[in-house]
């Protein structure tokens, strides 16, 4: 793992390869680990970056009051600390989220969006009973006593998760902050960037997984009726974590991708 120090926070992220960089942007209750097929997959060609949000893996915990821009900051400051120019952002459920709001606030920093299976913030993407019902689960879910918090949501994969990945998951699980995670819910239950897409003139790939329960197809279908320039794969057999569940598959579909949008190729 490398660090930086910016604004108090010192900021986690791994590392691998060189060329155009890729920088990932892990979902809520995660940390950079949930990356590792990316890192190992894509970095014959790019400079992957993985980083742990304020909050999680081995950065700093969030300070009070902490909101969206301020996740959309740090990433800018990492970004931009690495002086390897814009960067393919690409961030899977919460962490595309956060892309969303780095690209309002930073957009010179972004060569092009990779939503993964992601949202423009609940009350953007989903209808308000269900964000009412997720809303509900997490309060239940904080208040759980320590020996019973379990911060793994229902519906990441297509059916249970791989058993490869089991032990991957739990050690990520176990790790989780609860407070950086009511912070977070609490974020993403009032978040609307709908008015961000039309206005997104970058190159945007949305993958999702077919059988996505959390964020489902039709979420994609928002995305892609907002944004101008976009283009849709579709991972069969894939769930909310498709990055996961079929990482073959998504890091070809992000190769493919970044070839055809290098950093400085006119738009």
């Amino acid at each position: 793992m490398e660090f930086i120090e910016a604004d108090g926070l010192r900021i986690a992220y791994d590392r691998a390869g060189e060329g155009p960089l890729l920088v990932l942007v892990h979902g809520a209750a995660e940390d950079c680990r949930v990356w590792r097929f990316q890192l190992d997959g894509l970095a014959d060609e790019l400079t992957v970056v993985a980083w742990d949000e304020p909050g999680a893996g081995q950065s700093s915990d969030l300070p009070e009051g902490f909101g969206l821009a301020g996740y959309a900051d740090e990433l800018a400051a990492l970004i931009e600390s690495l002086g390897l120019g814009p960067a393919h952002v690409a961030g899977v459920s919460w962490g595309g989220t956060v892309a969303l709001e780095l690209y309002r606030r930073r957009p010179e920093l972004v060569v092009t969006l990779i939503m993964i299976d992601t949202y423009a913030g609940w009350k953007g993407s989903l209808p308000a009973d269900e964000v009412r019902a997720r809303a509900a689960g997490a309060r239940r879910m904080l208040a759980a006593p320590p020996a019973e918090f379990d911060p793994t949501f229902p519906g990441l994969f297509a059916g249970a998760p791989p058993a490869e990945l089991v032990p991957l998951l739990a050690d990520v699980a176990a790790d989780v902050r609860p407070a950086t995670l009511a912070q977070q819910l609490g974020i993403m239950a009032e978040a609307d960037l709908t008015d961000l897409l039309p206005r997104i003139d970058v190159p945007t790939l949305l993958v999702w997984g077919r059988l996505d329960a959390r964020s489902p197809l039709t979420v994609a279908s928002q995305f892609e009726a907002a944004i101008g320039d976009t283009t849709l794969v579709v991972i069969e057999g894939a769930g909310h974590l498709s990055h996961l569940e079929r990482p073959e598959q998504v890091n070809d579909a992000v190769r493919d991708f970044c070839r055809a949008h290098p950093p400085g190729a006119k738009r």
